[in-house]
């Protein structure tokens, strides 16, 4: 692999770092420790993390209702993260948002998004403030195959096609829009052909292979910093838990769940990494086990914070000419 060995390694600890993450998430969820909904990434994790490793630190992401990968990808701390799961007022959002709803200015993540091709418009938006700021950064805009059917898929890429805007729309085809099968929503077999009608490049990738993600996310960012527009990549890609922690899973075959999981993106890239080369098995094993100690403290984090006080309910909830009466 003709890729920087620091660059494989960090891929591979986030990979492992959104795995650990969302199984105890899950387990903390389905033991009635969290609150709300839980919507995992296990089985994705490769796309995120292609696609983030691909961008600068100052570069720009927009996410989905399916949050936390991008959130880890892009360089989140887990504490942080678990904290907001737990509604704790040292979470991201100081436990206003939710698991839906994280986001870090800090690190370029603008949000996560309950909305179905919410995050669509807004990454445009953003693509338009970084022309017209001159700033040579790129957005990378997840969404999933159900939000490619939404208007705000077609708007928003033809605005941007339109302008050449830094946008990279990234389609995450997990293969379901939340129950159903892309088959029974599209007449169209790879959402990339999408592409052709706003006149930008259109590229399907395996969503399971990291470093295919990568390497096709290098060369849209390229094309985006020389100002040449945007570009739709399709990550064909498969979640393995439902689309929510307890769903029965009733619309899909288990034969078919367990085929996608003999193509566990994680271990995949390990076989990857141990045949070039690049790590041994203790370096693995290493990695892992930071990874879960990691992942502890981020729960002993979340458990020892307070929750939001009363007095908190409606700040960060109106701006301050509102609050100082100045706007009606």
């Amino acid at each position: 692999m003709d890729i920087p060995k620091e660059i494989l390694l960090t891929m591979y600890e986030r990979m492992v770092r959104i795995r650990k993450f969302e199984e105890k998430a899950s387990e903390l969820f389905a033991k009635g420790v969290l609150p709300g909904f839980i919507h995992t990434y296990v089985g994705e994790e490769a796309t995120a993390v292609g696609v983030c490793v691909a961008l600068r630190d100052d570069d720009l992401v927009t996410s989905t209702h399916r949050g936390h990968g991008h959130v880890i990808s892009k360089g989140g701390d887990p504490r942080y993260m678990m904290a907001e799961l737990y509604g704790k007022e040292t979470g991201y959002c100081k436990g206003k948002g939710g698991s839906m709803h994280i986001a870090d200015p800090d690190k370029g993540m603008l949000g996560a998004n309950g909305i179905v091709g919410g995050g669509l418009p807004i990454a445009t938006g953003a693509g338009l403030s970084i022309k017209l700021r001159n700033s040579n950064q790129v957005v990378a805009c997840f969404f999933g195959d159900g939000a490619s059917n939404q208007g705000t898929f077609h708007e928003s890429i033809n605005m941007s096609s339109l302008w050449k805007l830094p946008v990279i729309y990234v389609c995450e085809n997990n293969q379901y829009g939340e129950f159903t099968p892309q088959k029974r929503h599209q007449a169209i077999t790879d959402i990339s052909q999408r592409a052709t009608a706003y006149g930008i490049p259109g590229i399907t990738v395996d969503g399971m292979d990291v470093v295919a993600v990568y390497e096709a996310t290098k060369e849209a960012v390229k094309r985006a910093r020389e100002g040449n527009g945007p570009t739709l990549i399709e990550a064909k890609c498969y979640r393995f838990h439902g689309h929510f922690v307890g769903d029965p899973q009733l619309y899909r075959d288990q034969a078919e769940v367990q085929k996608w999981m003999e193509r566990d993106p994680i271990p995949s890239f390990e076989k990857q990494l141990l045949e070039s080369n690049v790590v041994t098995e203790e370096d693995l094993r290493k990695i892992q086990e930071e990874v879960q100690h990691e992942i502890d403290e981020a729960v002993k984090f979340a458990e020892g914070s307070p929750y939001p006080s009363d007095k908190e309910a409606l700040e960060d909830i109106y701006t301050d000419l509102v609050e100082e009466g100045r706007v009606r």
